[in-house]
């Protein structure tokens, strides 16, 4: 089992995070979040094939908002009140809002669909097939696909300071393109010792942060002659005690938040790259299951779980 990092005692006592509600009634583990209609809503997604809105004003109760018959992994805000969901067998279901009976479903992917990203009018799409695909959200259909690995793609970031896509994937690599013409820019080979599941772009998009199912979270920065390397923040120990799944940045990139197979979240301070914070079940009345997804909106921040639940929580 891998190391658990060490932490400045001070700091970790300073640091509070505080549960304020968990959010009920999903019947598979949630994989999936994105921002609903505001910023007081936001969307689950997950195994039981439903999409489902919440309101922080009073979480009690989410509304179906859409359902399918696959389980959904990915979940990604179109304009006009529309919704792509990417399923476990790699199908892309298209679903407007207004009129979800009416959902599309096309098949791309030879496996399940793992991360999308909108930039502008495109989508993309990270395959268990290793393939990335461009999809045209008006004719919700793919313009282009390029094979860029034998293993499956979990994740995409995307910085817009130099229009960069990087692809985390199962072969150890952190893969780069230049996103308006999908030419591949360059790649870090052997990022984790095993798949690379997570990657955030921090603000402005000098620091690329990844975690991996080897439990260790990298911190990368770009060198003078525009290279990406190692940095020295990154932690030298494992950062979680499994996959970490997913990574975050706070709205004001003070804080990122990685999210664990180890069923914690962590908090991090970005500027030193120091561990401020571990959630727990008996101290926070945290997850019971794996972490898999996180998303900042609003003052709070939510994290979805293979414990069937949401939970909502503010951290400062």
């Amino acid at each position: 089992m891998p190391d658990t990092p060490t932490f400045a005692p001070a700091i970790y006592q300073f640091m509070q995070i505080k549960r304020v509600h968990t959010c009920t009634g999903h019947r598979a583990s949630v994989y999936a979040l994105a921002p609903g209609r505001d910023s007081r809503h936001f969307l689950s997604a997950g195994g039981d094939g439903w999409i489902v809105e919440w309101n922080l004003d009073s979480p009690e109760t989410g509304l179906l908002a859409a359902s399918t018959e696959s389980n959904i992994f990915s979940l990604c805000v179109l304009p006009g009140s529309r919704l792509a969901a990417g399923n476990m067998n790699g199908g892309l279901h298209w679903i407007n809002l207004r009129e979800p009976e009416k959902a599309r479903l096309v098949q791309s992917h030879k496996k399940g669909i793992f991360d999308l990203n909108l930039i502008g009018n495109r989508l993309f799409s990270a395959g268990g097939d290793g393939v990335l695909s461009v999809w045209n959200t008006e004719t919700q259909y793919p313009e282009t696909s390029i094979q860029l690995s034998a293993a499956a793609l979990r994740c995409i970031a995307y910085t817009p300071e130099r229009d960069e896509l990087a692809i985390g994937s199962s072969d150890t690599r952190i893969i780069f393109l230049n996103a308006s013409t999908m030419a591949v820019t360059g790649e870090i080979r052997d990022a984790h010792t095993s798949s690379v599941f997570s990657l955030a772009y921090s603000p402005g998009g000098n620091t690329l942060l990844s975690g991996g199912r080897d439990a260790f979270l990298r911190i990368h920065s770009l060198s003078e002659n525009g290279n990406w390397i190692r940095d020295p923040r990154s932690p030298d120990l494992a950062a979680h005690l499994f996959t970490v799944n997913h990574i975050a940045f706070s709205p004001d990139a003070s804080l990122f938040a990685t999210a664990s197979r180890d069923k914690t979240i962590r908090l991090w301070d970005f500027r030193t790259g120091q561990l401020l914070k571990v959630t727990d079940v008996i101290r926070h009345g945290g997850h019971v299951n794996s972490v898999n997804r996180l998303m900042w909106t609003a003052d709070v921040l939510l994290s979805a779980s293979d414990d069937r639940t949401v939970s909502i929580w503010h951290a400062g």
